[in-house]
């Protein structure tokens, strides 16, 4: 296993790497957010991944849902990522549910942290709701056009965001990516017990002249 994670086990010691394997995360989402957590944690690592979502790939999701290709049309999402997941690293086990966010939280499944790869405000409030119900820390993300939003969820909550049900613009393949990396990040920062910023918003959008802008906010906690 040392050796897989070589590089890895060069940043934090083979006890870290060894204590990924008893982490539990869920990433609920598995399209464009969620192909590219599944690929940057899933072999990461992270011994048990539990991936939530009911759609079916189609094939306007491809170019930018990198875990699907041509000839996936009209499998489940969950189930494709899983097996991608599993076939990069020998290491993790990968849990596929084809369910909403709602009938997971029901089935009462403890992880240490639970990955938000939605693409709309209201079932966030209602991963918000769980995570606050169970103790669990959440991360969020999301994309649009151009531009992303990250933050991990601790004592603040989403509350602060207005929930509505509004359709997302365009969206540019590299900014999901991106959007993506920083969550990833975030979560094998935390589950490796690093520090991380918490309650904090980090947005990025490209401005006119093309340059990316980040800025950062810190969110009023409970």
């Amino acid at each position: 296993m040392m050796k897989y994670f070589h590089r890895q086990v060069q940043l934090w010691g083979e006890d870290t790497q060894r204590g990924l394997q008893d982490k539990k995360i869920a990433i609920i989402g598995c399209g464009g957010l969620g192909s590219s957590l599944a690929f940057a944690l899933g072999a990461s690592g992270i011994g048990e991944i539990h991936l939530i979502d009911f759609d079916e790939v189609s094939v306007h999701n491809i170019h930018r849902q990198i875990a699907f290709k041509t000839g996936d049309e009209d499998k489940k999402k969950c189930e494709v990522v899983k097996d991608v997941i599993e076939a990069r690293c020998p290491f993790v086990k990968a849990i596929a549910h084809d369910d909403t966010f709602e009938s997971f939280s029901k089935k009462n499944i403890k992880v240490d942290l639970i990955i938000d790869a939605t693409d709309n405000l209201p079932t966030r409030a209602k991963i918000n709701e769980y995570s606050k119900e169970v103790n669990t820390p959440w991360l969020y993300g999301s994309v649009e056009a151009w531009n992303g939003q990250v933050c991990f969820f601790d004592k603040a909550s989403f509350d602060v965001f207005k929930i509505s049900n509004k359709t997302p613009a365009g969206i540019a393949a590299p900014i999901v990516m991106h959007i993506a990396s920083l969550q990833a990040n975030l979560a094998l920062r935390y589950l490796a017990g690093l520090k991380i910023k918490k309650d904090y918003l980090y947005y990025l959008f490209f401005d006119d002249e093309g340059e990316l802008i980040t800025q950062k906010f810190g969110l009023p906690t409970t």
